[in-house]
């Protein structure tokens, strides 16, 4: 019989971490999508954990910095929900949710540490050559080292996963996605594309032949609309087939847990809305899970 696995520990914000923490070696990023060289990525972070006696941790963001930083951000390859489910079943065992806004933007890297480092024990940090957090990213895997020579944790850096020659990143995946090319998506991601949403609770949803609304036309047929808190990379428009799941968010700020209940279904994207057509019943207010396979026609 295996082990059981270990506890999981989602908290909003560094200031929800206690010495009950434990011992943390910390990946700070967006990890948005869990792509492949995330995956890669967090297979090293429970590696020097196990090592150090510590608990594998990330520190993410509730919304892309970008927003802040940019003033836009970029579609989201997964909502929050979703990355934290994700980052459970990669083994992290502690998941830190840090509100982004201006005030952290300007926060420097040495203020940023010593926050984590004043609530729980801090073993180290993973970083990749090129990764950098703090104001005007001045918290690269040298300076942090740097620091961790005086407060005693250590830098482990390793280089990014290499696919096909060059660095797995998101913004790859999302012109993928943006071009309609699902298979070279898929293989940077390591399972095909999908978006969480909620099922809109009007029963008519807009015909995407010609921008009408009215109501499903056929019986056997369930037509909706999912919508979404954020923008998410969704491929061009068109009919796709696709894999609906059912999910929900556990109670207690726990990562949400997955409904396995799978039905067939076809996706309909047009003008950056999501329709979803199944004979299977997807009840108003429902959060489902979309998968999409290839391009109808």
């Amino acid at each position: 019989m295996s082990d059981p696995s270990p506890p999981v520990d989602a908290v909003h914000g560094i200031d929800a971490l206690t010495p009950a923490s434990g011992r943390l070696f910390v990946v700070v990023g967006v990890f948005d999508g869990l792509h492949r060289g995330h995956l890669y990525l967090l297979r090293h972070l429970r590696r020097e954990a196990r090592r150090r006696g510590a608990r594998p941790a990330v520190v993410t963001f509730d919304a892309h910095p970008d927003q802040i930083v940019l003033g836009a951000a970029p579609p989201l390859l997964c909502d929050l929900d979703e990355r934290l489910v994700l980052l459970a079943e990669a083994g992290v065992e502690v998941t830190v949710v840090q509100h982004f806004d201006v005030a952290l933007r300007m926060t420097p890297y040495d203020r940023f540490i010593e926050m984590l480092r004043a609530r729980t024990e801090i073993a180290g940090f993973l970083m990749t050559p090129d990764a950098a957090f703090g104001h005007e990213r001045r918290g690269t895997p040298a300076a942090v080292a740097e620091l961790g020579r005086r407060d005693d944790y250590v830098v482990v850096v390793v280089p990014p996963l290499d696919l096909d020659g060059r660095p797995v990143r998101s913004a790859d995946i999302r012109a993928a996605v943006a071009a309609g090319d699902l298979a070279r998506a898929r293989h940077l991601l390591g399972r095909p594309l999908a978006v969480v949403g909620v099922r809109d609770h009007q029963d008519t949803a807009s015909d995407p032949s010609g921008g009408r609304v009215r109501e499903a036309d056929a019986p056997d047929v369930c037509r909706v609309r999912l919508t979404f808190p954020m923008p998410m990379a969704l491929p061009p428009a068109g009919r796709y087939s696709a894999r609906v799941e059912p999910v929900w968010v556990s109670d207690g700020g726990l990562p949400p847990a997955r409904e396995r209940s799978i039905v067939a279904a076809t996706a309909l994207v047009e003008e950056g809305n999501l329709l979803i057509e199944s004979r299977a019943a997807l009840p108003p207010g429902a959060r489902l899970r979309v998968a999409f396979g290839r391009r109808m026609g």
